[in-house]
C-alpha cells in the first residue's frame, strides 16, 4: 500500500464503525473482555471476522474490474498483521471478476457460495449503508445474530428510537383502533413488532387492505422500517452537521503544508460544505416521499399512496440509505477523531486524508456539478 494508503487504513482501524465502515479489527480487540464475541462471532474465518469493510465508490479506473458496471461495492480490507498495520493490508472488491476465487484463496471454503460466511457477506453487500442498527436487523431478518457488541449500539440510543417510531404508528393505531384510550399500549405493541424480525405479523389488516402479496409486504415493510430508522437518524444527525461544517471551515492542521496540501484544503472545505447539503437536501426529498404517503393513509383515508410507498420502499431504500449513510460516516468518523470541547492537533496530510475519505463517500450520492457550482 502508498504511505496515504497506510495512513488511511490506520485511520479506519483505530475509528468506531460508522454507516461507512464495519471495524472488526477494533472488534477483536473488545472480544478479549466480552466472551459472547466469540461464541457468537460476526464470521467463522478468523481472517474475516478481523477485517474491515467499507462501502467503496468505485472510481472510474476501476470500472474495468468489474463484468458490470456498479456505482459503489463492498470493499474488505483484510490486515497484512492485525498488530502492525503499518504493513498494510489485502483487499478484495465484492463483485469483481476475479472475486469467487480470489475470496476463496484470501478466506477459504466458507466463502464458497451456500455457505455461512458467504452468506453473511453477500447480505452486508446487500445494504446501501453499513449503519450498525439496519446491518443488525438485516442480519437478523435472515437468521444471522452475532453478538450484539458486534454492533456498538447502546441502550439509550435504541430506547430513543423506539419512542420515536412509537409517536410516528400513533397515528395508524388510532384508525386501526379508534380507542384512544389505548392508543400508547397499542403503538408500543406495533412498534415491537415493527421492529422484530418478522414485522408483518403484526400488521396483518393493514396487508389485506393493502392488497399486497407476502413477499411485496414483508419487504415494503422492511423498507417502511428503514425509512422510519432514517428519519430519526435525520433529528440527531442535522444539529450534529451544522456544528460540524462549522469546525470543518475552522479547522487548522499544525505543521509544515505541501503544495499538494496548500491547494486542496481551502477548496475541499468550500466542497464538501456544498455537498453536504445537497446530500441532506435528497434525504429529506425522499422522507418526504414517505410522510406524504403516510399522512394519505392515516389523515386522508386513502391507501393508495401508501401501498405505492410500500412496493417501491425496498428501491427507495437502498438510495435514502447511500445517501444517509455518507453524511452519517462523516459525523460519526468527525466526531470520533475531534471530540467535541477537546483540541486536537491534525497534520495537513492527515486532515487532506480525511477530506478525501468525505469527498470520496459523497461522491456516489450528489451531483458533483451542482456541488461544484454552489462552491
Amino acid at each position: 500500500m502508498k504511505d496515504r494508503s497506510v495512513r488511511s487504513l490506520i485511520a479506519l482501524e483505530e475509528s468506531a464503525s460508522t454507516a461507512r465502515v464495519l471495524n472488526l479489527v477494533a472488534a477483536r480487540r473488545q472480544a478479549k473482555l466480552d466472551p459472547s464475541m466469540n461464541e457468537h462471532p460476526f464470521f467463522e474465518n478468523s481472517n474475516l471476522n478481523g477485517s474491515i469493510f467499507v462501502k467503496h465508490r468505485v472510481r472510474p479506473h476501476e470500472l474495468d474490474l468489474f463484468h458490470n458496471p456498479l456505482s459503489s461495492t463492498t470493499k474488505i480490507m483484510a490486515p497484512i498483521d492485525a498488530t502492525d498495520l503499518r504493513l498494510g493490508a489485502r483487499y478484495l472488491m465484492v463483485g469483481q471478476k476475479d472475486f469467487e476465487q480470489a475470496a476463496i484463496d484470501m478466506f477459504g471454503e466458507g466463502l464458497r457460495p451456500g455457505r455461512r460466511d458467504r452468506q453473511v457477506l453477500d447480505l452486508i453487500d446487500e445494504l446501501p449503508s453499513l449503519d450498525p442498527f439496519l446491518l443488525r436487523e438485516h442480519l437478523k431478518r435472515h437468521g444471522i445474530d452475532p453478538a450484539r457488541r458486534y454492533f456498538a449500539i447502546s441502550e439509550p440510543d435504541l430506547e430513543r428510537m423506539y419512542a420515536f417510531v412509537r409517536e410516528q404508528v400513533m397515528a395508524l393505531v388510532r384508525l386501526s383502533s379508534g380507542q384512544s384510550s389505548n392508543s400508547v399500549f397499542a403503538a408500543s405493541r406495533l412498534v415491537d413488532k415493527l421492529l422484530s424480525n418478522s414485522p408483518d405479523e403484526g400488521f396483518g389488516p393493514l396487508k389485506e387492505v393493502l392488497r399486497l402479496s407476502d413477499k411485496d409486504y414483508a419487504d415494503g415493510v422492511f423498507g417502511w422500517r428503514g425509512f422510519l430508522y432514517y428519519k430519526w437518524v435525520l433529528t440527531d444527525l442535522t444539529p450534529q452537521l451544522s456544528e460540524i461544517l462549522k469546525e470543518v471551515t475552522e479547522i487548522r492542521a499544525r505543521g509544515p503544508n505541501s503544495m499538494e496540501t496548500t491547494d486542496y484544503l481551502p477548496k475541499a472545505r468550500i466542497r464538501l460544505e456544498a455537498a453536504i447539503g445537497q446530500a441532506l437536501k435528497g434525504v429529506k426529498q425522499m422522507l418526504s416521499v414517505y410522510d406524504e404517503a403516510y399522512s394519505s393513509l392515516t389523515v386522508d383515508g386513502q391507501p393508495t399512496a401508501f401501498r405505492d410507498f410500500l412496493l417501491a420502499a425496498p428501491a427507495m431504500f437502498m438510495s435514502l440509505g447511500e445517501q444517509s449513510g455518507a453524511v452519517q460516516h462523516i459525523a460519526s468518523f468527525w466526531r470520533f477523531r475531534f471530540p467535541l470541547g477537546r483540541r486536537v492537533a491534525v497534520s495537513p496530510e492527515e486532515l487532506m486524508d480525511i477530506f478525501l475519505d468525505f469527498e470520496d463517500g459523497l461522491q456516489c450520492v450528489t451531483n458533483p456539478d451542482s456541488v461544484d457550482r454552489a462552491a
